[in-house]
């Protein structure tokens, strides 16, 4: 492969490429910042949101492949960011950035790639890609993007297989907060941007395993003043600010690593009969604390259509998602029901405890980007807390 890769000669123009671990190479013309980047290349099928997307924590380690092909159509602002910097490694699109046609845009999608240092490649067929992912599973690989064309095919091969791969990595410590802080903003409303908490109802403390920041608009605007503490916090120093209730984050990695010093937290969180809500990772970790078990997904859920039937109400949503890992349900002990699953392939997507008001789903009802079908799972966050009191 080593010499196949020696003997390639770039097409004319390329000025970025793709090199998989398995000597997949996929050539383009440069994007954002001359840089290379390496990890876990993934692809997501939502037809907006790509700077939410881009910003999502949960996208660390992770090269994302755009299905739709016209990114860049509304440009970029600094509202609609799921944190300051972003933690996904670069982007791969079928087609070249789109100008932007947006009242909101303040910057060029380009330049927002450069400003934050992430290589894009453009020209790639991605259909080929993201059907190589569907059979094969999500990749290692490399992105390069340099504007002399000139690429070290070998060496970039050797650095995609040298990288360890998200199974067993742990990569909530990478994109948590390192303080606690305080969180005051709601959800945002044409012709007035974010609004502020008003009247606040009911405490909740948030643990940062990579949260958005819709997430936590979300609590606001159900009424609840919130306490953000960092990934490491320990169950002590999380019920000394006696919460109403205790929310567990999204978050990037394998979800038995980061349980190694999350999951005995949220054992004595869950032992205190704090209502509690978990998502994503949160979801991930909390069934891990309470006996299940998880494992790696072959190539994951990463879109905004992705159906998911509630059982407490027989109503299907359709959802945001993004994870590669998934709790097996099969494994659920006895006490633990599960009460969300998809339809695309029947995996498990949530549960509840049932002797204590705990619940998580493992898909995103923040809707940031996506539908906004799930976001009573935040009313029925609060009506625990409403109940306990």
């Amino acid at each position: 492969m080593t010499e196949n890769l020696e003997n390639m000669t770039p097409p004319a123009g390329a000025t970025a490429v793709v090199v998989l671990s398995d000597g997949s190479v996929f050539w383009g013309k440069g994007l954002g910042a001359e840089t290379t980047k390496v990890g876990e290349v993934c692809f997501n099928t939502s037809l907006t949101g790509y700077q939410e997307i881009m910003t999502d924590p949960s996208y660390a380690g992770q090269i994302i492949t755009f299905t739709f092909p016209h990114i860049g159509n509304v440009g970029t602002n600094d509202e609609d960011i799921e944190t300051v910097t972003p933690a996904s490694l670069g982007c791969i699109l079928r087609m070249d950035i789109t100008e932007p046609s947006n009242f909101r845009n303040s910057q060029h999608f380009n330049d927002w790639l450069k400003k934050h240092d992430l290589p894009g490649i453009a020209g790639v067929d991605t259909r080929r890609l993201t059907r190589y992912i569907r059979d094969n599973g999500a990749p290692n690989g490399v992105i390069c993007h340099k504007a002399d064309g000139q690429f070290d095919l070998p060496a970039l091969l050797t650095t995609a297989q040298e990288w360890p791969g998200l199974e067993g990595m742990d990569l909530a410590k990478e994109v948590s907060c390192t303080q606690a802080y305080d969180w005051e903003e709601s959800l945002w409303k044409i012709g007035s941007g974010y609004g502020q908490l008003e009247n606040p109802k009911f405490k909740v403390v948030a643990i940062d395993f990579g949260i958005k920041r819709n997430i936590l608009r979300n609590l606001v605007a159900q009424g609840c003043e919130v306490k953000v503490l960092p990934a490491t916090a320990t169950a002590e120093e999380i019920l000394s600010h006696d919460p109403d209730g205790v929310f567990l984050s999204n978050g990037p990695g394998d979800p038995a690593a980061t349980g190694e010093y999350a999951v005995p937290m949220i054992k004595d969180v869950i032992a205190s009969g704090k209502p509690v809500f978990g998502i994503c990772l949160g979801h991930q970790m909390l069934s891990l604390a309470v006996g299940a078990k998880t494992q790696k997904m072959h190539l994951g859920h990463r879109g905004a259509n992705h159906p998911i039937k509630d059982l407490t109400t027989d109503k299907v949503e359709i959802t945001s998602q993004n994870h590669g890992f998934v709790v097996d349900k099969d494994s659920l002990p006895d006490g633990v029901e599960g009460t969300h699953y998809s339809l695309f392939d029947g995996t498990l997507a949530g549960i509840r405890l049932k002797d204590k008001p705990v619940f998580s789903v493992q898909y995103h009802p923040e809707a940031s980007p996506g539908p906004q079908d799930s976001h009573y799972l935040f009313k029925r966050f609060v009506d625990l807390m409403e109940a306990a009191k």
